[in-house]
């Protein structure tokens, strides 16, 4: 059995949760939170809550550890630190970020002989897959990836972390325009804004400065300064009634060429319709925790990517198994 232990019990930690369940190789080990661990509740039962600040003591008892907290503040931060005890693993979906935040981690696993895992989910994680492959296949040829129409967590996350905002949610839309001249082959030169629009829902504290807030979403580096981007100011009851799911999706498509003369397009079309973002992205994370727990095994140490990992070892099945059944 892979003992699991998860950091944070927001969307993403219960989804964790509800993956981890659906393992039979793995269990759920014990739970890390910010807050008072005793107001805390799994649906698990049996499983211990402990205090973040707490974990290192725990060490011994988790063989993988899904750090799932924000990408704006949270991971940059948690995820070296812990891997200083842990296997770690954690969705980090802030793009330019990704480099440096590789490079923290990987320092840190390797110092301390463990072997860690950065920005798995669907984008990045599948997607990046997907990216990667269509572009060995057919290298004349451009990427395009959509995504939405749905809620993106990260962004979710920092519209929340603004001074004077209580709650909200951040659409992703793309433009239906741009998607159909990469499937029809013409191969457009789209920029950041013409391929998608964001749309946000923010309930305000009261008294707080609208366009204070306003201001500060639609200029945010690396989240909404380089979109369209539409804010409405809503009621909590209306953020609750219409605005509760967390549905998302999106296309990677490729458009390639080949022939002696390029005479002949491929269109790659690899595409995703979640209902729960949080819980797909944490049954992706599931299966790369049972690729770094064998990784663990094996003796290796320092960060990986979803670039880095074989197939198999996402796979309960044996080479066997896989060899006759999917092969």
């Amino acid at each position: 059995m892979i003992r699991v232990g998860i950091l944070g019990y927001g969307n993403l930690g219960r989804g964790m949760e509800s993956a981890i369940r659906q393992n039979p190789d793995m269990e759920f080990a014990a739970l890390f939170t910010r807050r008072d661990p005793a107001s805390v509740k799994t649906k698990t039962e049996g499983v211990p809550v402990y205090s973040a600040q707490d974990a290192a003591a725990h060490k011994d008892e988790i063989d993988v550890l899904v750090i799932c907290g924000g990408s704006a503040t949270d991971l940059p931060v948690q995820t070296p630190e812990y891997a200083k005890y842990f296997n770690v693993i954690d969705s980090f979906d802030t793009h330019a970020r990704i480099p440096e935040h590789f490079a923290n981690v990987d320092k840190a696993a390797k110092e301390s002989g463990h072997v860690a895992m950065i920005s798995v989910g669907w984008d990045p994680g599948l997607f990046s897959l997907n990216r990667m492959m269509a572009g060995a296949i057919l290298p004349e040829g451009k990427d395009y990836t959509f995504w939405g129409k749905g809620v993106s967590q990260g962004h979710s996350d920092a519209i929340r972390r603004i001074e004077g905002v209580k709650d909200g949610k951040q659409y992703t839309i793309p433009v239906e325009a741009a998607m159909e001249a990469v499937r029809k082959g013409e191969n457009p030169e789209l920029t950041t804004r013409e391929k998608h629009t964001r749309e946000c829902f923010v309930v305000a504290e009261e008294g707080a400065d609208l366009a204070k807030i306003e201001k500060e979403i639609k200029t945010m580096p690396n989240y909404f300064a380089d979109y369209d981007t539409t804010v409405h100011f809503i009621s909590e009851e209306e953020l609750l009634r219409d605005h509760s799911g967390i549905p998302h999706g999106g296309v990677v498509l490729r458009s390639g060429k080949t022939g002696f003369e390029k005479e002949n397009t491929h269109i790659i079309e690899y595409s995703l319709k979640l209902d729960s973002n949080p819980e797909f992205t944490s049954s992706v994370i599931a299966a790369y925790t049972r690729a770094i727990a064998r990784l663990a095994k094996e003796g290796q140490s320092g960060c990986k990517t979803v670039f880095d990992i074989a197939p198999a070892y996402l796979s309960p099945l044996s080479g066997e198994e896989l060899r006759k059944t999917l092969l």
